[in-house]
């Protein structure tokens, strides 16, 4: 039996007259509607667990390093295996959003992560970690797309941008929850346990999004059209010939991107203990600089990706991202003040450029597989990114982590090169 709504829903999300108060500050999460704003916290919290989540490694790293005796290129090799893995499992749970529907997809991703987290802190090796760890990865690559998919179906054109850069900044929660937890768990527990008491916390926050979720909906018009194409679509629609040019430079665009960014996320909290010398409360305060930077960079790319387009606010961030790292990587001994300082803008220039994505790659697909398009190009590029961290962990031995860094700014440069490919989608309906 179809649960599609009754008509008057279908347009609750794209008429003016049911929120004539969608401008101002909060206009776009108003402009939602009472079910798109429940979408809104389920994508939200979502999120912001992922982002939890995969920081568990990164900030446990040194401390992992020494537990199993662990070089550079082996710790590397950890984030190179979850970020392969979540391009598969992006993939999958986008073309299982197609199928199955937003929301349903979103819950497994969920469970997936949640469940191979706390596996990888009982893991008595290397070898069982990095297992763990991919299968992590699996649940890791799917949430970003789906529920950005979801979100951006409930948002109007006028405002999706925005909308989506809100859902975005939930990352930099989460990321601060994991410094949180780690100057608290690493504070209290050695160093041989508390790595593992990371990874358990990782659990913990996924029974509260579970809750929400149970009362979160699938777009009425996705809904609509899953119905109707059911059977019809597949996997190879989005390497037709009408969309094979999108999929090849939405891929490589995430490429770039990811691959500059999880080059940042996954050394400097390294580079902060092992090349500036710093504690572990040291590095908690460093962090804080940049996460604050993170967060208020999600928002205002948001905005800008509004007001400049897709395409530009993509450009605009991507030479400053670039600039940031090639900075933070040659600050001089004893400078610390200046590294803490400079914490912010790389922060906000690193995030800011990721606002646009879910708009972005949405707007590029149609709705009976944007799930797949989506799904596939952004963890395409986060699985091809994957090489960037891996490379910094076998070039750190004799660059030093600082010196190392600076291959992240190759990506950014990847990515506004793809920017010449793909088409402006400001203020695209979603069809």
């Amino acid at each position: 039996m179809s649960t599609t709504p009754p008509p008057q829903a279908l347009t609750a999300q794209s008429t003016t007259t049911e929120h004539p108060a969608d401008d101002g500050p909060l206009g776009w999460f108003r402009a939602l509607g009472p079910r798109g704003r429940r979408a809104f916290a389920g994508a939200f919290g979502g999120y912001a667990l992922d982002s939890y989540d995969y920081f568990t490694l990164p900030l446990s790293m040194v401390a992992l390093a020494a537990y199993f005796g662990l070089d550079s290129g082996q710790t590397g090799l950890f984030t190179t295996v979850t970020l392969l893995a979540s391009g598969l499992g992006g993939a999958l749970a986008g073309v299982l959003a197609d199928r199955v529907g937003r929301v349903r997809a979103l819950m497994i991703t969920v469970i997936t992560y949640a469940v191979f987290t706390v596996a990888c802190g009982f893991a008595p090796n290397f070898e069982s970690l990095l297992v763990f760890r991919a299968l992590q990865g699996i649940g890791f690559g799917g949430e970003w797309a789906v529920g950005a998919i979801l979100v951006a179906e409930y948002a109007s054109a006028k405002h999706r941008g925005r909308t989506l850069g809100a859902i975005q900044s939930s990352w930099a929660v989460g990321w601060g929850l994991a410094v949180i937890a780690y100057t608290l768990v690493f504070s209290v527990f050695d160093d041989d346990v508390a790595w593992r008491v990371m990874f358990w916390t990782g659990a913990l926050p996924a029974l509260l999004v579970v809750w929400m979720r149970r009362r979160v909906q699938d777009a009425p018009e996705a809904v609509a059209v899953r119905e109707k194409s059911a059977g019809q679509t597949s996997f190879t629609a989005i390497f037709k010939p009408d969309l094979l040019r999108t999929t090849i430079f939405a891929g490589l665009l995430s490429t770039g991107v990811q691959g500059g960014y999880y080059t940042l996320a996954t050394w400097v909290p390294t580079y902060l203990k092992s090349d500036r010398g710093l504690s572990v409360v040291g590095t908690g305060g460093y962090l804080t600089f940049l996460i604050s930077g993170a967060f208020l960079g999600y928002l205002t790319g948001g905005y800008l990706t509004d007001r400049l387009g897709r395409r530009r606010n993509i450009w605009l961030f991507a030479l400053l991202s670039a600039v940031c790292i090639l900075a933070y990587g040659n600050i001089p001994e004893g400078s610390n003040t200046l590294l803490l300082v400079l914490g912010f803008p790389l922060g906000f220039c690193m995030s800011a450029i990721f606002s646009g994505f879910g708009s972005f790659l949405a707007e590029l697909y149609p709705t009976a597989v944007r799930g797949t398009g989506q799904g596939f190009t952004y963890n395409a590029g986060r699985a091809v990114g994957a090489v960037f961290p891996t490379t910094v962990g076998f070039l750190a031995d004799s660059w030093g982590v600082g010196g190392a860094l600076v291959f992240g700014a190759i990506g950014y440069g990847i990515a506004a090169l793809a920017l010449f490919g793909l088409p402006e989608t400001r203020g695209k309906e979603l069809l």
